[in-house]
C-alpha cells in the first residue's frame, strides 16, 4: 500500500520537522485556539523574541500556520487545511499498519500445513516417549 497524501516528500518532512518539537506543537495548539501575534506568544515562553519567531518560521514554512502583518504586529493562525492534510497522511500510516497487523494476526490464526509433531497441536501425540506406559 502506498501511501499518497497529496504532499511531497519535501513538504512531508517540514510538517513532521515541525512537529518534532514540543514548543513547536504548543505554539501550533495555541495557534489551533486563537490568533495571536508573535510578541504575545514570545511571553509565554522561557525564552527570547527571536527564538520563538524562529519557532514560528519552521511551523510556516511548514506550512502550519499562516503569519499575516495588522500593523506593527504579526499575527498567527493555524491553517486547518494543512493540519488536516498532516491528519490524512497519518490516517493512512495508521491504515497502513493496521492492514499489516491484521495480516499477521490471520497468519497466526492459520493452521499449521502438514506440521503434526507439535505437541498441543489436534492429531499428535502429547505422551513423552522417556516415559514408561
Amino acid at each position: 500500500m502506498v501511501v499518497d497524501s497529496g504532499l511531497s516528500d519535501e513538504q512531508i518532512d517540514r510538517v513532521f520537522h515541525a512537529l518534532a518539537a514540543a514548543t513547536r506543537r504548543d505554539i501550533l495548539r495555541r495557534a489551533i485556539q486563537d490568533e495571536h501575534s508573535v510578541s504575545a506568544l514570545a511571553g509565554e515562553y522561557d525564552m527570547s523574541f527571536a527564538a520563538v519567531q524562529k519557532h514560528v518560521a519552521v511551523l510556516e514554512a511548514a506550512g502550519l500556520i499562516i503569519k499575516r502583518a495588522e500593523g506593527r504586529e504579526r499575527l498567527v493562525r493555524a491553517d486547518p487545511v494543512m493540519i488536516a492534510r498532516a491528519r490524512a497522511l497519518l490516517a493512512r500510516y495508521e491504515e497502513l499498519w493496521r492492514s499489516r497487523i491484521d495480516r499477521l494476526d490471520a497468519l497466526l490464526a492459520e493452521p499449521a500445513q502438514g506440521n503434526t509433531d507439535r505437541p498441543g497441536r489436534p492429531g499428535t501425540d502429547t505422551t513423552d516417549p522417556t516415559q514408561g506406559a
